[in-house]
């Protein structure tokens, strides 16, 4: 459910900014793009340079840095941080589980900046099992909008279960790995490959 929720997600976002995108420049608009392959991030940090790119523009160009961002004490940073993902919680809904939302991923990125940012940057592979654990927690927080739900929703993730959800895995596997292919630039890159290889053979 947790894969499949942030696979959802980020095709359904991504799918019509660049609709957006497309619609711009028939009319002679240049947008910028919006997401660039978030799910292949090495750690949270970049995630969100890569997700949702004009919101985190925004917030960090009229919020963060105007507050001064990290060029302050330590603890006017961790208020910088707390402020504008509480303020990025907020945005998406006037609701507890989109505070608690703001707030994990404000601890995650104080968490990695102050202790294990560097280390995630030495071994990639980690860094980006990481992530999508982390991601995948937070599309939790922010689905669920009733506590109660969210708890059993947890407490099934993380202990044993009589039914382990396997024959709904295996049955929508093919979906779901033309999906997890889908959302990492590899088709991209081979269609440019292909191109350039046809371009070379008839010029």
């Amino acid at each position: 459910g947790a894969i499949s929720y942030s696979l959802m997600l980020y095709f359904d976002f991504s799918g019509y900014s660049d609709m957006a995108i497309g619609l711009a420049q028939m009319f002679g608009f240049t947008f910028e793009k919006n997401f660039d392959y978030p799910y292949m991030s090495a750690s949270v940090s970049e995630f969100w340079r890569r997700w949702h790119i004009s919101l985190g523009s925004w917030f960090r160009d009229y919020v963060y840095i105007p507050m001064g961002g990290n060029r302050v004490s330590r603890g006017r940073w961790i208020f910088n941080i707390l402020t504008v993902w509480m303020l990025t919680g907020l945005w998406h809904g006037a609701s507890w589980n989109f505070v608690f939302w703001g707030g994990y991923y404000a601890l995650l990125l104080m968490a990695e900046k102050m202790f294990w940012l560097k280390t995630l940057k030495k071994h990639p592979l980690l860094g980006r099992v990481y992530t999508l654990m982390a991601v995948m927690l937070g599309w939790a927080l922010f689905y669920f909008e009733d506590m109660t739900a969210l708890g059993a929703f947890l407490l099934r993730l993380f202990t044993p279960a009589a039914s382990s959800g396997m024959d709904l895995i295996l049955g929508y596997l093919p979906i779901l790995a033309v999906a997890a292919l889908a959302s990492t630039p590899l088709v991209k890159q081979a269609v440019s490959a292909r191109e350039e290889t046809a371009l070379m053979r008839y010029g």
